[in-house]
């Protein structure tokens, strides 16, 4: 099926409309840099939550969805259902030490915490490191799940896609700054989860799925319909639950879900306008991003093993398609062309936007390092403000346009989000700890991301070439966790602490928990908010969701007495965490 003038018609409309909002916000984000890339540091908390919610609605998320479903059953969601722990962690600990700081990036962070040359260096380092690396893998994953969604549905080679979502995307980027993607992002959510919904539903409509009842009942499904692995299967246990719940949430960076926040997170914190508003952004982020969104995709991904069994199903439906790109993520917009006219204008709109959201947030990220850290603070400092949102602009060409050649070398959204976590692998620890423990210097930083670089390209490019067996996914990811923890642990104990009076600098502006700073500052600064209260706001935060989460699953399947167990205990802790709640700001 291909789209039609109804189609056409709705999706364009929702281009004129995204258009429209950026164009409405050019002049405000054309001001100075604090609007293009922090919106005067006075949006509200729902704004903020919808906002991170739509970016991480991306174009290769549900493609991502379908590819753990396919291979490893509703359980592989592991993977990344782990980063709750992480997501809530980040919301009672940390979301109003970021709003407190009070810097222009979270990378600025650095000159706030850490003194001398060490200090200076890692600003600029990880400024381009992530801002220009991490970013760009993440933007192609992007892209590449935009080239298999063009090729199914519009037919388009990988070449042309590519050029098409880049420069659109590129053009709206520059002009409107954080304005415009935090309020297009609002009405994108709103398109998304109706486009997700609608997906499902028509999925389950085809005549070989036989509606919800049909496929849960499908004796090729049932064996995937489990929300926890089988045990019995260690190797498989280890890699999709026992290491993302005991060691990759606190372990592993990754954009979108860092231990401690963030990348464009914390830019979203930062541009709050309260620390309370920063609270509730990151809680509400959380609460959609893991309970509101997934059972759609999921069921998506399940009908999908009906209809495309195979890759050679998928392939023989598609014989357009470059055999590179067929891989099971694919089957997520395979499953799309089933979809009425109209219907799937909307869905291939929302998937558009989804496209939109990710990159342009993603763009103004990453151009932030680039003029904040990098450029005003090494190159030319001291310049005007429509001088730094003309390098912010240009920035953001230069970015899209590294993200669609790398875009073309990917072959699935699993291969990068695989490359990601071993790159982050060993940081995180350093990331929570750093806010409350004093010891923590430039150096402890430095060391981690080069020896969980070295680490990651170790294992993609050289291990095999050197004749040697690679290790499973989860070994390496545990070696990589291992081996930089260890190294940045013994170079934190070798160097020199960071200079007493930036710590106290640093401790007098943030106010974290006093424990842990002791020994090196005078701890008699007010430290609002409680430890034990934000312990206990983490643990009911994680239950209400997780208990949410699979509640649904189980009225899915059908399972209404656990359902209701699963509902009753989801608002108990809610409710709980309502109640605690005044007491962790």
């Amino acid at each position: 099926m291909r789209l039609n003038g109804l189609d056409w018609t709705v999706l364009a409309a929702y281009g004129a409309l995204a258009l429209a909002v950026g164009l409405v916000f050019a002049r405000r984000a054309g001001a100075g840099t604090g609007q293009f890339f922090l919106a005067g540091r006075n949006l509200p908390w729902w704004l903020l939550g919808t906002s991170m919610v739509a970016t991480t609605f991306s174009t290769d998320t549900p493609n991502l969805v379908t590819d753990l479903v396919r291979n490893g059953g509703v359980s592989g969601n592991w993977m990344w259902w782990a980063f709750l722990i992480t997501g809530m962690c980040t919301t009672f600990f940390y979301a109003k030490l970021w709003r407190r700081s009070g810097v222009f990036t979270d990378i600025g962070f650095y000159e706030l915490r850490y003194s001398g040359r060490a200090a200076v260096f890692l600003r600029g380092f990880r400024a381009v490191y992530l801002g220009v690396f991490f970013n760009v893998m993440i933007m192609a994953a992007v892209l590449l799940a935009g080239i298999k969604i063009g090729g199914v549905l519009l037919g388009a080679d990988k070449y042309t896609t590519v050029l098409v979502a880049a420069a659109v995307t590129a053009a709206y980027s520059a002009t409107s700054g954080l304005w415009g993607v935090v309020v297009t992002d609002l009405m994108l959510f709103v398109i998304a989860m109706l486009g997700s919904v609608a997906a499902a539903w028509y999925a389950l409509a085809h005549p070989a799925v036989g509606g919800l009842s049909g496929l849960v009942s499908n004796p090729d499904i049932a064996a995937r319909l489990a929300l926890l692995p089988d045990f019995a299967n260690w190797e498989t246990a280890a890699t999709v639950f026992l290491i993302p719940i005991a060691v990759q949430w606190w372990s592993t960076w990754y954009p979108g879900a860092e231990p401690g926040g963030g990348g464009y997170a914390a830019q979203r914190m930062l541009a709050a306008r309260s620390e309370r508003d920063s609270m509730g952004a990151t809680l509400w982020f959380n609460i959609a991003h893991y309970a509101l969104r997934p059972w759609p995709w999921i069921l998506v991904a399940l009908a999908s093993l009906v209809v495309y069994p195979t890759l050679d199903s998928i392939a023989e439906a598609f014989p357009h398609l470059d055999p590179s790109i067929i891989r099971h993520d694919l089957a997520y917009p395979a499953m799309l062309v089933f979809l009425p006219h109209g219907l799937l204008g909307l869905v291939v709109a929302s998937l558009a936007a989804a496209l939109m959201s990710t990159i342009s947030t993603h763009l103004n990220w990453g151009a932030s390092y680039i003029v904040d850290d990098v450029y005003r603070r090494f190159v030319r400092p001291g310049r005007g403000e429509s001088h730094y949102v003309l390098i912010a602009r240009l920035s953001t060409i230069a970015l899209v346009a590294l993200a669609a050649v790398v875009a073309l070398w990917l072959e699935n959204a699993m291969q990068a989000f695989q490359i990601l976590l071993q790159i982050g692998a060993g940081t995180g620890l350093i990331f929570l700890l750093r806010w409350f423990w004093w010891r923590i210097n430039a150096w402890s930083e430095i060391s981690a991301m080069v020896i969980s670089f070295g680490v990651a390209v170790w294992f993609q490019f050289v291990h095999e070439g050197v004749g040697l067996v690679l290790p499973s996914t989860a070994a390496q990811l545990l070696l990589g966790v291992g081996l930089t923890t260890a190294v940045w642990f013994g170079v934190t104990m070798a160097t020199r602490p960071t200079e007493t009076a930036v710590l106290q600098s640093f401790y007098d502006r943030v106010r974290p928990f006093a424990r842990g700073w002791r020994r090196v500052v005078e701890t008699g600064v007010d430290t609002p908010g409680s430890a034990t209260a934000a312990l206990l706001a983490w643990m009911l935060g994680c239950a209400a969701v997780y208990a949410a989460l699979f509640g649904t699953g189980m009225a899915l399947y059908g399972r209404f007495g656990a359902a209701a167990v699963l509902g009753i205990a989801a608002l108990a802790a809610g409710y709980g965490l309502f109640r605690i709640l005044p007491r962790t700001a």
